[in-house]
């Protein structure tokens, strides 16, 4: 029998590596044990055989005409609200927020999917990859306005952020670094009818070019491999995985040393995972909670616990909304856009290229009426019968369970029992709960 401890413990990981965790997912979990669940999460045949993937295919962009942003938006919450193996998802929402990337410039959604695609392939992988094919990605191109860059007109933007935002972090590198490496990757083309990036020698500056104290004739290869180089590139990796999966304080000393030789020479991100997943500090009470959901984690969880199947494309244009639980009408595409931006979190519209806020930012008063509103409309549309058909005097425990709430405070108990007779109002109230808003 699983122990409140383990349970506690196997719910983080659920949370960590997903959207929120309810009550059934948790038991699904601890019935396997901590490192059994682990090993599913990470499991190619699960991401290959899940599904709530298969049941929301990736969108079909014909070209890369403008049109498509809410179709990009609406599948992306469909996928990670119906994926059964919630962890690629969780995994490419992480690598989002790392190479951030906005449609509200970029303007194509098909090159905002590729980018997509391409986190969700090699996010997993190794980080020399997964860098390079950022290197020359078309949405990241224009983002950063790296397309039309040459040996006479380079364009910093690329080269700098490679180096601050994606690799090494403020303080590992100079101005001069950043302007020499402008010139590494220039001459590079993107076809906006195909979305394919081409390299022009022509317009290549040839070097050589001196930058993180090495001397060559740098091309974005070359580059890359020089980056990844560099111990500063490996130490940024893992603090940044750290600091968004595991704890918002600053990682302890024997964490970072064991996540550096799980990472190792390989770049290893999926042993890098693992390694932080089961490292002592993790395990430990010290992580617990320690994190502030992100409102797209906030929205997805809610959907996920009260099994409300997000609106797609498709059931958005049909006439009319669909039976049960799914909610296949505008309407609820317009509620789940307005809880997004009220609360500061619109995937694909990162405010620049450093991404989104974490902590406390989240918590703020002008947030709390899209919180309000959107517990308000989540408790009428979903699934609440766990708590609904429940005694009156069990309905706060039957509350923490369908959430995957480990137990509230005395505080909010005390809130929670003056509503405990209207199961939509208790259920809301949890949903607005300190326990339910921290990861």
């Amino acid at each position: 029998m699983t122990s409140d401890a383990e349970r506690s413990l196997i719910g983080q990981l659920c949370r960590r590596t997903g959207f929120g965790a309810n009550g059934p997912e948790i038991d699904t979990a601890a019935a396997l044990g901590y490192q059994a669940y682990l090993d599913r999460l990470f499991s190619p045949a699960e991401a290959v055989e899940d599904s709530g993937v298969a049941a929301t295919p990736v969108p079909a962009f014909t070209d890369t005409s403008t049109s498509g942003t809410r179709d990009l938006l609406d599948w992306w919450l469909a996928r990670m609200t119906a994926a059964s193996n919630p962890w690629p998802e969780k995994r490419t929402f992480f690598w989002h927020g790392h190479f951030a990337t906005s449609i509200q410039k970029v303007r194509y959604a098909a090159l905002m999917l590729k980018q997509n695609l391409t986190l969700r392939t090699l996010g997993g992988g190794d980080f020399r990859t997964l860098m390079r094919a950022m290197l020359t990605d078309p949405a990241m191109m224009l983002w950063l306005d790296a397309e039309g860059s040459t040996a006479k007109a380079p364009n910093e933007n690329l080269a700098r952020e490679s180096m601050e935002l994606f690799s090494l972090g403020v303080g590992h590198y100079t101005e001069t670094d950043v302007r020499q490496a402008a010139l590494a990757l220039t001459g590079w083309r993107l076809s906006r009818t195909s979305g394919v990036a081409t390299f022009a020698a022509r317009n290549h500056a040839p070097g050589p070019e001196t930058i993180l104290g090495k001397t060559a004739s740098f091309d974005v290869d070359s580059f890359n491999d020089l980056l990844l180089s560099q111990p500063a590139c490996a130490q940024f990796i893992v603090a940044r995985h750290w600091f968004r999966l595991g704890s918002s304080a600053a990682i302890p000393a024997a964490t970072q040393h064991n996540l550096l030789t799980a990472y190792g020479a390989d770049t290893d991100l999926t042993a890098l995972a693992r390694a932080l997943f089961t490292d002592p500090e993790f395990t430990g009470t010290a992580a617990r909670y320690a994190l502030v959901k992100q409102p797209t984690e906030y929205v997805v969880g809610v959907l996920r616990a009260l099994k409300i199947s997000p609106p797609t494309t498709s059931s958005v244009s049909s006439a009319g909304s669909t039976a049960g639980n799914t909610t296949g009408s505008a309407k609820a595409a317009q509620i789940l856009l307005a809880a997004l931006t009220g609360l500061g979190q619109v995937p694909f519209e990162p405010p620049n290229v450093g991404g989104w806020p974490a902590g406390q930012l989240w918590l703020t008063t002008a947030a709390a009426q899209a919180r309000l509103d959107f517990a308000r409309w989540a408790v009428t549309t979903g699934d609440i019968s766990t708590v609904a058909d429940t005694s009156a005097s069990s309905r706060i425990d039957a509350a923490a369970y369908l959430l995957g709430i480990d137990s509230f405070s005395d505080r909010t108990v005390a809130a929670l029992s003056d509503v405990a007779a209207d199961p939509p109002s208790l259920v809301g109230l949890a949903l607005l709960s300190p326990e339910y808003q921290v990861n």
